[in-house]
């Protein structure tokens, strides 16, 4: 009889906690979690914060203490990202996750990037780490309650990154690198332009399609980059419409333009058979 008290005495104790854990009230965050994200030209730059609020505090120089590291933000550090390399303060910064610290005056401010994005705060925080330091200058606007990141004139080759609070505004230019990417992708494409027409000649051979139509696809693969596989199917499709000699022509250059795939390996032997019934 006892156990039994001495339990039913446990469970009701028990009982307010779990209540009160249940129906716990939501709440406002005091710095609640915020996001913002830019494409600016090829490149998505993303940057994950919390934002305190005024609340009627004095806050440059003195919740935010001038000449010391700040996490311009509340909670864990500030992390901005980077799909792309970009270019801050004149200095490369590759693609990646990085931490945002500034170090506030009353006349300029220094932004910081640093590598160590697990920070809480500014705990841990080591220069040694740091991509990037460069100085803007605090202008003055209209009173924002809360901490905001603001993407501002953007365009292919750039955009500013706009920290506001209060009424103080710094920018901070980031630059792209877009006419080289797009660059790049462009030659990238065009590399890879005779990979179609080669795969429907192909297509068309091991189908029975028209070689006609098979052969000026191979051909017109071959003006944009001869590469090993596709003389291989102009050789083919030529040894199937009987023309034994440009047949073993087309093999004989698949062979030298080979290189050291798998793929080119399994294939060399079959030219090699073919080349000995063509010639």
């Amino acid at each position: 009889m006892q156990a039994i008290r001495a339990f039913a005495l446990l469970a009701t104790a028990a009982l307010p906690a779990a209540a009160f854990a249940q129906d716990a009230p939501e709440t406002p965050a005091p710095s609640p979690a915020a996001s913002v994200m830019a494409r600016v030209g090829l490149t998505d730059i993303t940057v994950d914060y919390s934002a305190p609020g005024v609340k009627g505090r004095p806050i440059w120089g003195k919740l935010v203490p001038y000449n010391e590291l700040w996490r311009t933000g509340a909670n864990k550090a500030t992390q901005i990202r980077f799909s792309r390399d970009v270019e801050i303060g004149g200095k490369a910064v590759p693609a990646g996750a990085y931490s945002l610290f500034t170090v506030p005056t009353a006349s300029s401010w220094t932004v910081i990037i640093n590598k160590n994005t697990e920070l809480w705060g500014t705990n841990g925080y080591d220069e040694k780490g740091d991509v990037v330091r460069t100085t803007v200058k605090p202008v003055a606007i209209p009173a924002r309650e809360r901490l905001t990141f603001i993407f501002s004139d953007s365009d292919d080759d750039g955009t500013r990154l706009d920290i506001e609070w209060e009424k103080v505004r710094v920018s901070l230019p980031i630059k792209v690198a877009t006419k080289a990417q797009v660059t790049k992708s462009i030659e990238t494409t065009l590399a890879d332009v005779w990979r179609p027409h080669a795969r429907s000649a192909k297509y068309l051979l091991d189908t029975d399609g028209d070689l006609k139509t098979a052969l000026a696809y191979a051909d017109t693969s071959i003006g944009i980059k001869g590469t090993w596989y596709n003389y291989w199917v102009k050789a083919q499709i030529l040894g199937k419409m009987g023309n034994k000699k440009d047949a073993a022509a087309a093999a004989e250059k698949a062979l030298s333009l080979g290189d050291k795939s798998g793929a080119f390996a399994f294939y060399s032997g079959q030219m090699k058979d073919a080349l000995k019934k063509w010639k």
